[in-house]
């Protein structure tokens, strides 16, 4: 038997390939988080925008805490069902209400953190301009999207399977073992 064919040069070839499938594993789910994170930042930043807008428009018309809240609620619906399909590639109706309810508790701490921005600047500077308002209430909802981050990932991540569904083996007939192969 020579090097090549030997049953322990099998075996380290195994080792090895099994070494790098883990590391290219790795890297996919390197990847696979680093694309999460990328496309929840476009979309906070495309909700970030939305929101903005509207709590500006409002503004004129009703106190800061109102419009806020209104602001919020309109753009975070949007935000989960955008997230749910985009970052975490979740499809379909299976689950949506509990989505949705983790977008909702997402959403009280973003007007937790928001409304006490608001009541703080209220404090502090009682006549402060609108621009310093939009500015604190955009720091507010950066820090409520981390929060949110971690609730829609623990929400839409661990409660459904990773990877593609395969079929157990069970029993193998030639039947199967066709049916297989046309497949």
């Amino acid at each position: 038997m020579n090097a090549v064919t030997s049953p322990a040069a099998a075996h380290r070839r195994a080792r090895w390939a099994f070494g790098r499938s883990r590391e290219f594993g790795s890297f996919r789910r390197r990847g696979r988080d680093l694309r999460r994170v990328g496309t929840f930042a476009a979309i906070g930043v495309v909700s970030t925008l939305a929101y903005v807008a509207l709590y500006s428009f409002l503004r004129p018309f009703m106190d800061a805490a109102p419009a806020n809240v209104v602001a919020l609620v309109a753009t975070a619906i949007g935000n989960t069902a955008a997230n749910r399909r985009f970052t975490f590639a979740v499809r379909g109706r299976a689950g949506m209400a509990r989505d949705q309810v983790a977008g909702l508790v997402a959403l009280g701490a973003a007007l937790l953190l928001t409304s006490a921005s608001i009541a703080a600047l209220g404090f502090v500077a009682p006549s402060a301009p609108h621009t310093i308002e939009v500015v604190i209430l955009v720091a507010a909802n950066a820090a409520a999207t981390l929060v949110r981050f971690l609730v829609l990932r623990i929400a839409l991540d661990r409660s459904r399977p990773r990877g593609p569904r395969t079929a157990q083996p069970g029993h193998l007939t030639p039947d199967r073992l066709l049916e297989r192969t046309v497949r």
